[in-house]
Parts: C-alpha cells; structure tokens; sequence
C-alpha cells in the first residue's frame, strides 16, 4: 500500500513579521520562484506516494489551489479546519477522512520546511515503513547543526535495530542544548510517520474527548470538489493541544527516523538570509552589485516587502551613521568582525551573530580591522529603496 501525505499547513508565519496584519504565511513566501509549500509537493511526487491531502483553512485555500495547479498536482483532497486548535485535531481529522483506508501509512509533513535532499529523506521512510504497526508512532530527527533553542529535541535509545525515543526536551535554554547534544540528541522536526489504525489507537487510548469530537466533525463535514469542510460545531469543542503534548509525550511506542542532512523550518530572517547565502550563485546578477566608498553590496533578491543583500565593507570602511523611516533589517555577520552602532550603544559581532535594526534605529557599521567584513541583510518594508536613509555623520561627506 502506498504511503499518503498529509500536509499541514496552518501556519501564519508571524515570526517573521512585525507588522502582523500584513504578514505573508512562510510557507507562501515567493523566495525567486518557488515556495515552501511547492517544494513539499515536490517532495511527495515519488511512486511510493499515494495522492496528497492537505489540512488547512478557509484564509489559505486559494494559495493552496494556486500552488497544486503550478505542480500539476490535480487528484487531492483539503481538510478546512473552522478554526486553529493546534496541531493533535488537525492531524486527527486529516486522518479520519474516508478517502484513507485504515492501515494505511501516513506520513504528517509540515507545509514550511525546506529539505535539501529529497532522494534521502524518502529512502528513509521506505526503508521504515515495514516496522509500522497499530501502535507505533516514527517522529524525524535532524541532527543538530548549533546549539539552538528554538527547537525541541529528544533522545534515543538503540532497541533491535530501531532507535526507541527515551525522552522529549521541549526548547531547552543554549546551555542545556549543547548538553542534549552532547549526548546524541536530535532536533524534534516535527514530521510523523504511522499508520492510520495506530493514530486512532492512541487518540482513543490518550485523548478520547478530541478523538470523539474529531470523529464527529469529519462524519458531520460536508464535501465539495475535493474539499472537506468539518463541522464548525463539533470541532470548536476540541480544546486546542499540539500533537507532541496530546500523544507523543503520552504514549511510549515512538521510534525516531535520523535525518543527518540539511534541514531548516526557515523560521527565522537568520535561517532565510544563510539559505540566500548558500545559493546566492543562483540569484547573483552582476548588474546589481552596486559600488559604495566603503565597499559594495548586492541586491540578491526582492520579494513582497522584503529585500535581500549582501554588504562587503572592506578594511577601515565605515558606513554612514543613518536611520530609515520606512524599514527595519535584520542582519547575519558572515566574515569579519564589525563595530555596530545602534542608537547610544556600540556593539561588536562575530560571525554568525545576527542583530536587529528597528525601523527609526540610528545605526551604522564600522570595519576597523584588516579583513573584509561580509554581512547578509534583510530589509522589510513598504520602501526598500537608497532614497529611505537619513544620514546624520558620513566619512566621505554624503550627509543629507
């Protein structure tokens, strides 16, 4: 039997945003022609995929449509939520739909990930998908690339072949991080792979009052062109659980898949600016390297109010001491080690530290060494463009 996808796609994205009405979801975000939610289709259109079922609501159903059009995806099916109650309803009624025969595998993938080696990842779940029964649950582990706690971990131990989770670490401070690491700990990706029996197993075993009302809004759900829309009522009486906290941190059947390649949730102007940086091969055009007395930067990409460079202040360089009343940026220091002015305090950084610039923050960046000074740059706003600076000092007389 194939396996089926079920894709969830929930989220609002509104890390990433400060201004939280205007806010695009993450995984809609157009990075240069493609989106996190297309590269997950991408990832399901493999023989040992059966046709995709995609959880989410009402806002994001026209996306949604746009984006299988653009992948040729026509057979699926959407499940409309009427309202957020976390993950455990969500994937409970994606599952509970009649179009998933019982023992089917199942395997839950988040609609924002950005997984680089798709070939990989599915030749791990072939690979497991013989140790499924109608019990156990398989969670995916990224192996970590930095002590960060903006992840839940879990670590492992070794029971005939499988890789039996032992304990679950929910965002644990940096310290404790590299403990956890230290000993052998994975990133909690976020990712399930079952069978459908055993999900309905451990909702009815650990979480009857979602299981019923689940049930019931997907028997009282009406359908229409390949859409679910579960009954408001009896869904809204769910109360509002994660997946991890209903089930995984009750149920003592979980074994952890371990991804040792590159992965990222990109839920985070650091994470997006390092993948602008990995590929930038792809978006560098000579035309938009633009030459400054302090060095130069590049224009790499500009997205729906967002604009992503590259700055390259050469030894001694000093950028103007300036605000902007239309931006904020979020900066990621690649090489060197620059002097940050920000407002009344001077900061120094080292590579792979981030700051952020408020929109109306005073601030400038200073080379005093004798290397090169590379920093990635995000700018959000209504007006990324050189005419929002106001310069209060400048080196090479530019001053307003």
């Amino acid at each position: 039997m194939k396996i089926r996808p079920v894709i969830l796609c929930g989220g609002a994205g509104t890390r990433l945003w400060s201004d939280r009405k205007k806010n695009q979801a993450k995984q809609f975000i157009d990075f240069g022609g493609w989106t996190l939610f297309g590269k997950t289709l991408d990832r399901i259109k493999h023989s040992s995929f059966d046709y995709p079922v995609i959880s989410t609501n009402i806002k994001y159903l026209k996306d949604i449509k746009k984006n299988l059009k653009n992948k040729g995806i026509k057979k699926y099916k959407i499940v409309l939520e009427p309202s957020k109650k976390n993950t455990a309803p969500a994937i409970l009624t994606a599952a509970l739909i009649k179009d998933i025969p019982e023992k089917q595998p199942i395997i839950f993938l988040s609609s924002d990930h950005l997984i680089e080696k798709t070939r990989k990842f599915n030749d791990e779940i072939k690979k497991h998908k013989k140790f499924l029964n109608n019990e156990n649950i398989f969670i995916f582990g990224i192996k970590p690339t930095s002590n960060s706690d903006q992840f839940g971990y879990f670590v492992t131990k070794k029971i005939k072949n499988l890789n039996q989770v032992s304990r679950f670490i929910e965002k644990p401070n940096l310290l404790k991080a590299k403990k956890i690491i230290k000993n052998g700990g994975y990133w909690n990706s976020g990712m399930f792979f079952l069978r459908k029996d055993s999900l309905i197993n451990n909702f009815k075993k650990h979480q009857k009052k979602i299981y019923k009302n689940s049930l019931l809004a997907v028997i009282r759900s009406k359908s229409k062109n390949n859409i679910y829309y579960l009954n408001k009522k009896t869904f809204n009486m769910n109360p509002p659980k994660s997946f991890d906290y209903a089930i995984l941190e009750k149920t003592k059947k979980i074994n952890a898949i371990k991804l040792n390649m590159r992965w990222s949730d990109l839920g985070s102007w650091k994470e997006i600016l390092l993948m602008f940086k990995r590929h930038k091969m792809k978006y560098f055009k000579k035309k938009n390297v633009f030459r400054r007395p302090w060095g130069n930067y590049v224009n790499l990409y500009n997205g729906k109010n967002f604009l992503i460079k590259e700055l390259n202040v050469k030894p001694k360089g000093v950028l103007s001491l300036q605000k902007h009343f239309h931006r904020s940026e979020h900066w990621v220091v690649i090489q060197g080690n620059p002097k940050i002015t920000l407002n009344k305090k001077f900061i120094s950084k080292k590579p792979n530290e981030t700051i952020f610039i408020p929109k109306g923050a005073i601030h400038r960046i200073q080379n005093p060494n004798k290397k090169l000074v590379k920093i990635m740059e995000a700018q959000l706003g209504s007006i990324l463009k050189e005419t929002d600076i106001v310069r209060y000092e400048d080196i090479y007389g530019r001053v307003n």
